[in-house]
C-alpha cells in the first residue's frame, strides 16, 4: 500500500467527481464497477433465510454455548449499525465518482438486509433484554463501538483514515464471529443462522475487498504509513 501525503482532500479524485458527469457510461473507474456488479450479483432478502429448525437446535445447546452465540448476534447488530452511520454521515456524502457512489449506496441496502437478519435472529432466540441494549451493558461491545464511532465523530479523520478504519470493522471486528458461527455450522447446528451467516460475510468479504480499490495513492491525505499501520494495530 502506497501512503502519500497530499495537500487536501480535494486532491482526491473519487472525492472530487466530475460535477459535469451525468451518466454512469462509459465507466471512468472499471474497478470499483466491477466490485459494485460483483455485490449487485449477490443480492439476497431475509425471506430466504428458514429459521423454522433453528429453535429445536438452540435448545439443545448448552447455556454456555447460548451465551456465546448471544453476545456475537448482539455485537453483530451494534456494529452493523455503526457501520451504516459512517455511511450515512460521511461516505455517501463525500465521494463524488459515480462508481464508488452507486457502491457506497449499495452497502447501505445490503447493511438494511444484514439488520434486518441480525434483528430476526435476535428476535427469534434471545429472551435476555440486556442484550437488546448491547453498548450499555456489554463492555467489549462498547469497547469497539466507542472505537468505529471515534473514526466517525472525529472531524480530523480523513476519508483515507477512514476507508481503512471500517474495513478493520469489517474485516477484523467481523471475521472472528463468523469463523464462531461456522463452529455451529461443522456440528450441523441452527441451519438459518449459519445460512444466514454465510451470505453476510460473503457480503463483508466483497466491503472489504473494495478497500483495496479504494485506496489509492492520494487517498490519506497528509497520512504516512505508520499512522494506517498504528490505526489497524489498535484495532486489533
Amino acid at each position: 500500500m502506497s501512503c502519500k501525503k497530499s495537500s487536501s482532500m480535494e486532491d482526491e479524485p473519487l472525492l472530487r467527481g466530475d460535477p459535469h458527469r451525468i451518466t454512469i457510461f462509459p465507466i471512468q473507474y472499471n474497478d470499483i464497477w466491477d466490485m459494485f456488479k460483483t455485490a449487485e450479483a449477490s443480492f439476497w432478502t431475509i425471506e430466504e433465510v428458514d429459521l423454522s429448525n433453528d429453535l429445536e437446535n438452540w435448545e439443545s445447546l448448552n447455556d454456555e454455548e447460548r451465551h456465546f452465540i448471544s453476545h456475537l448476534l448482539a455485537s453483530f447488530v451494534t456494529m452493523n449499525r455503526i457501520v451504516e452511520k459512517n455511511l450515512v454521515r460521511h461516505f455517501t456524502k463525500e465521494v463524488r465518482a459515480l462508481e464508488a457512489r452507486r457502491f457506497y449506496i449499495f452497502q447501505l441496502t445490503r447493511g438494511n438486509i444484514h439488520f434486518q437478519m441480525y434483528s430476526l435472529l435476535i428476535n427469534t432466540y434471545i429472551r435476555e433484554e440486556h442484550l437488546f441494549n448491547p453498548i450499555e451493558t456489554l463492555p467489549y461491545v462498547r469497547k469497539k463501538a466507542d472505537w468505529a464511532n471515534n473514526w466517525i465523530d472525529n472531524d480530523s479523520a480523513n476519508y483515507g483514515e477512514r476507508v481503512v478504519a471500517f474495513a478493520a470493522v469489517e474485516g477484523i471486528f467481523f471475521s472472528g464471529s463468523f469463523a464462531a458461527i461456522f463452529w455451529l455450522k461443522k456440528r450441523g447446528l441452527m441451519p438459518g443462522l449459519t445460512f444466514s451467516n454465510e451470505l453476510i460475510s460473503r457480503d463483508e468479504v466483497t466491503n472489504r475487498s473494495v478497500t483495496s480499490v479504494f485506496i489509492r495513492p492520494d487517498t490519506f491525505n497528509g497520512s504516512s504509513c505508520s499512522d494506517v499501520r498504528s490505526l489497524l494495530l489498535f484495532g486489533l
